[in-house]
């Protein structure tokens, strides 16, 4: 298998595609009929060359700088909506090279994409209430980085997060409901023994367990954290600013 910097490489990706190159449609550029010629007569990208764009992955340290960017662009109202072309679709439908990963939770407040003001194919996204890990989430997060090649995971939490608030009730919790109670319980119990802002502190208690989880539970993960292809953060998101803080690292 060929492979580029330890993740599967162009030439596999092609071959499990089945792609080849693919001719792009030119954007109009206004009314201005000299940059219309320009761009007419332009090469055209192909999907050829934006694999080749993105071969390689960004480092985690890139990647994280670019989503606490796009955040505050978010938060100052200023969003760029970037790689939402439809000549970003048409290059990307065959592959993805998306340059970092998302544990977040599935709270509708909590739209990725959007408070990170990233676009199509940017990030690979993994949602469960509570941002719990478990076997599929590791599972998903192992593809995202052993095989697409992603280098960042960000374990987003966010304030007033409802199931944290449910698991400090240490109440019954009817249906399946009660599993995701169960892998917040062990941060809960560690968030208890601060006696200041106990909603907020478990809710970073919260992120930094499961972010820990992540390492602890997956040989791949931990082997790619060891070998500096892989980044694993911590995060929270401000319901009342949208401003996402990093908590863990």
């Amino acid at each position: 298998m060929s492979r580029i910097n330890g993740f599967v490489g162009r030439r596999h990706f092609l071959k499990l595609a089945g792609v080849g190159s693919v001719g792009m449609m030119a954007s109009v550029a206004g009314c201005d009929l000299s940059a219309n010629v320009k761009q007419a007569i332009a090469p055209k990208k192909t999907l050829t060359d934006a694999i080749a764009a993105n071969r390689n992955p960004v480092s985690p340290e890139q990647a994280l700088k670019r989503l606490l960017a796009g955040n505050q662009r978010f938060v100052q109202q200023k969003r760029q909506y970037p790689d939402q072309s439809l000549e970003r679709i048409r290059m990307i439908a065959q592959a993805q090279y998306p340059f970092a990963a998302i544990l977040g939770c599935a709270d509708s407040r909590v739209p990725t994409e959007i408070i990170f003001d990233q676009g199509l194919g940017d990030l690979f996204v993994v949602r469960v209430a509570g941002n719990v890990v478990c076997d599929t989430v590791i599972g998903s997060l192992e593809y995202a980085t052993a095989v697409l090649g992603s280098q960042l995971i960000v374990v987003l939490g966010h304030k007033r997060c409802g199931a944290v608030a449910k698991a400090l009730q240490d109440k019954p919790v009817s249906g399946r409901m009660g599993l995701i109670i169960e892998g917040i319980k062990p941060a809960v119990e560690t968030a208890k023994l601060t006696t200041k802002n106990l909603q907020d502190n478990a809710v970073i208690a919260n992120i930094k367990y499961q972010a820990s989880k992540l390492q602890e539970n997956s040989t791949i993960l931990s082997r790619l954290v060891r070998q500096n292809k892989l980044k694993i953060v911590g995060a929270r998101y401000d319901l009342d600013s949208s401003k996402v803080s990093i908590v863990y690292s």
